[in-house]
């Protein structure tokens, strides 16, 4: 009996042991949910390191927000150095840019300048738009650290600033701030919706990378060749498969795609705020979080391919990487000439692209048909076809690309790097110091995926450091007094960006001279660009000059749904080893927003203090509470 006894505690302990050996040696998994450029990066890095990995895709196609352009402009190694690395790695041949792309291009009313055109024909254009530039450098040297911007209270107050006060200081001629604001918008989004600090934070990132660095060489087929190339080392990717609920344990992590389940121990979501909004969350994000879905600012920009039997215009402007125009037609990009024909890129941004949501594409594409008709006569009857692309109206994306808002920086910056307890966040929305760009989205899935085997391991997250606090008082102090919002008529700034000036505003010596009214279709997709200069108070010499905009009202915010998923059957990709759950890192308070002052009381005549020694009292500050208005989705 002793004996059998001993057998039978040697076969369990033996059991045991081989169970243990087996876990070890099973294969950790992934899910990554969303198909763009980060998603792909991400799921590419943990397949490469051995993980079962699954991607899951919405739409029927892999690449996310790819543009229509068949040939696009990329930077040098010192401009784009991951995206140069991967396109090395998948041998995906470049063509070198000819020299006269890798500097803009302009056209004004028509007439197309290069840099040293403008400085040759325009000198006044020229040296405002000189002016701007030496402004920001000035602005972008005063951040020591890009992934600190708001690191002083005098920092901090840029956020609480649009782009569009800070322009109207400078006093530009009207030719040069249309073009400005052209620049502005195709990059990020309208001026007037855009963060001082974050526009100044991004120009720190890119000081030292000149306009030759960043239009290096031309990607034949554009960014939809890098996916592909992502697409083909992937073994397990599914399209059509909208993600609508995300369920985590201490076991691993269930996604649900309809009535299927997909299980693993991991998670990576790399989707856009606005389609990340509308996936059920279990545990639910924290009401900062729920904030930043609803208030983060994302660009709007809508593009149309116009394709021509031959080109129409000036042959040096046929290769330009960029062209800005001041004639209501965005910013311009002109392929290569393909079999005798041509197209052209044409990007609709910020406002411009939100007032069109009205129009429906044909009506769109024959209203830039006859502007460009205007300036080239044989545009119409070369003309052949189009092609457009809505970002803005993308349900799932509803804009471009992230532009911080002014005030968002202070409330949000760097909230999406901290992984919550088995999910790690990836985008291009999530990449301190490249948001918005296809580096920063292959940046953020290498950063996603290196998060996810450091879970794996044990490793715990500490919320991310953010700007150092900062008093509401004094960011409101620097900031100086509420600036009046921009409030343009419904046409009267479309294509042209800013209201009228003020009557008590000190017109530029140089500006143009006020002009009637146009009509209507004069109007759309040509309005004069007038900045609005509008008087600002005094503020310390060492700090900007520049106004803080109102904060708006706040939203409560509504805390996510903690009902779990209904039990759904999960496909094979379920894994047998569950590594233990990392401790998650506790969730930081929302930062609060400057409060504005109101002005003080009217204080009284001499001989009311005559009568009343005491001076009379200040009215009291108001308190407001953290924005979640929400903004225009990306």
């Amino acid at each position: 009996m002793a004996a059998a006894w001993v057998r039978l505690c040697a076969l369990v302990l033996i059991g045991a042991s081989s169970a243990t050996a087996l876990a070890k040696d099973k294969t950790p998994s992934a899910i990554v949910v969303g198909g763009g450029m980060a998603g792909l990066t991400a799921a590419y890095e943990l397949q490469a390191k051995g993980w079962q990995v699954t991607l899951l895709e919405a739409k029927d196609s892999m690449g996310g927000r790819s543009g229509l352009a068949t040939s696009e402009w990329i930077g040098n190694d010192k401009a784009q150095p991951v995206l140069n690395q991967y396109l090395q790695r998948f041998k995906l041949d470049t063509l070198p840019a000819p020299e006269f792309v890798r500097t803009p291009g302009y056209l004004i009313d028509g007439e197309y300048f290069s840099a040293a055109d403008l400085a040759i024909k325009q000198p006044a254009t020229a040296d405002a738009i000189k002016r701007y530039e030496k402004t920001l450098d000035d602005l972008a040297r005063s951040i020591d650290d890009p992934l600190n911007p708001a690191a002083s209270s005098t920092l901090f107050a840029l956020d609480q600033i649009n782009v569009s006060a800070w322009l109207d200081k400078l006093q530009l001629p009207a030719t040069a701030r249309q073009l400005i604001n052209q620049e502005i918008r195709t990059r990020y989004d309208e001026p007037s919706r855009l963060s001082l600090l974050y526009f100044a934070q991004q120009a720190r990132v890119y000081r030292g990378i000149g306009d030759r660095d960043l239009r290096a060489a031309r990607l034949p087929g554009g960014s939809p060749v890098l996916a592909q190339a992502f697409v083909k080392q992937l073994k397990t990717l599914k399209t059509h498969s909208p993600v609508t609920a995300i369920v985590q344990d201490k076991d691993g992590v269930t996604v649900k795609v309809g009535a299927v389940g997909y299980q693993a121990d991991y998670l990576v979501l790399a989707v856009p705020l606005r389609a990340l909004a509308k996936i059920q969350m279990t545990p639910g994000l924290d009401a900062q979080h729920m904030a930043a879905l609803k208030g983060t600012n994302y660009g709007w920009r809508d593009q149309l391919l116009l394709k021509f039997k031959n080109p129409v215009w000036e042959s040096r402007a046929r290769m330009s990487g960029e062209i800005f125009s001041n004639a209501g037609l965005g910013m311009l990009w002109v392929e290569p000439a393909l079999k005798g024909g041509a197209n052209l890129v044409i990007n609709l941004s910020g406002d411009n692209a939100r007032l069109l949501q009205a129009f429906g594409d044909k009506q769109m594409v024959d209203q830039v048909l006859i502007r460009l008709h205007a300036f080239y006569p044989q545009a119409r009857g070369a003309f052949t076809g189009y092609e457009v692309k809505r970002y803005s109206a993308d349900p799932g994306t509803g804009g471009a690309y992230l532009a911080y808002g002014p005030g968002q920086i202070s409330k949000y910056w760097r909230l999406w790097e901290r992984p919550m307890q088995r999910v790690t966040f990836a985008g291009e929305h999530t990449d301190a110091l490249y948001p918005g760009t296809l580096e920063g989205a292959l940046r953020s899935g290498q950063r996603a995926a290196g998060q996810v085997e450091d879970l794996a391991a044990g490793k715990s997250f500490d919320p991310v450091a953010k700007a150092a606090p900062v008093a509401a008082a004094a960011g409101a102090a620097a900031a100086g007094a509420v600036a009046a919002k921009e409030k343009p008529g419904f046409f009267s700034g479309l294509f042209g960006g800013g209201a009228k000036p003020e009557p008590s505003a000190k017109p530029a010596p140089d500006a143009a001279p006020a002009k009637e009214k146009p009509g209507f279709f004069s109007r759309l997709f040509g309005a004069d660009e007038a900045p609005a200069a509008q008087p600002q108070p005094a503020v310390k010499a060492a700090e900007p000059a520049v106004t803080a905009p109102s904060a708006p009202a706040a939203e409560p915010v509504a805390p996510a749904a903690a009902a779990a998923a209904p039990a759904v059957k999960p496909e094979p990709v379920k894994a047998t080893s569950k590594p233990a759950a990392a401790k998650p890192a506790p969730a930081k308070a929302a930062v609060k927003h400057a409060p504005a002052h109101k002005p003080a009381a009217k204080q009284p005549s001499k001989a009311e203090a005559a009568k009343k020694k005491a001076p009379s009292k200040t009215e009291p500050v108001k308190k407001q509470p953290a924005a979640d208005t929400a903004t225009q989705a990306n």
